[in-house]
């Protein structure tokens, strides 16, 4: 039954430190993974940002075309030329932020982790939490 596990296919032993390695590697790993998994929801709430901040844009563009209709035109040239489709940071919108944090940042952190783990664990992940599960099994 272990083959419906999800991971089963990294073996039972998938989360057993290994031989040799110390209480303070693991400790190390963990947090590493805990930092990196942070990044993680970072990344979620840029994608929340891009997403939002799309809708709005697409939102003042009904006001713009509302404006117009209620006979506001300088307000809504105002509104088109300040606001609408405009850069959130200098030179970008938000998708280009959204894909420098992930070409950039995300991606190296995601690539040295992932190179930390494999010279300190053989690529294991989650040893820590692991050993927290066993621990709190059995006693």
């Amino acid at each position: 039954m272990a083959d419906n596990v999800p991971g089963a296919a990294r073996g039972p032993r998938w989360h057993e430190r290994p031989p040799g390695m110390d209480d303070a590697t693991v400790e190390a790993l963990g947090l590493l993974s805990q930092a990196w998994e942070t990044t993680q929801r970072a990344r979620g709430r840029l994608y929340d940002f891009h997403q939002l901040t799309g809708g709005a844009d697409k939102t003042v563009g009904e006001a713009v075309r509302r404006l117009r209709e209620a006979g506001h035109d300088e307000q809504a040239d105002l509104v088109e030329r300040e606001v609408q489709g405009t850069d959130v940071l200098p030179g970008m919108w938000t998708y280009q932020i959204v894909e420098a944090y992930d070409d950039g940042y995300h991606r190296r952190f995601t690539e040295v982790e992932r190179q930390v783990r494999d010279a300190l664990s053989g690529g294991r992940d989650h040893l820590a939490e692991a050993e927290m599960k066993q621990r709190r099994e059995t006693t």
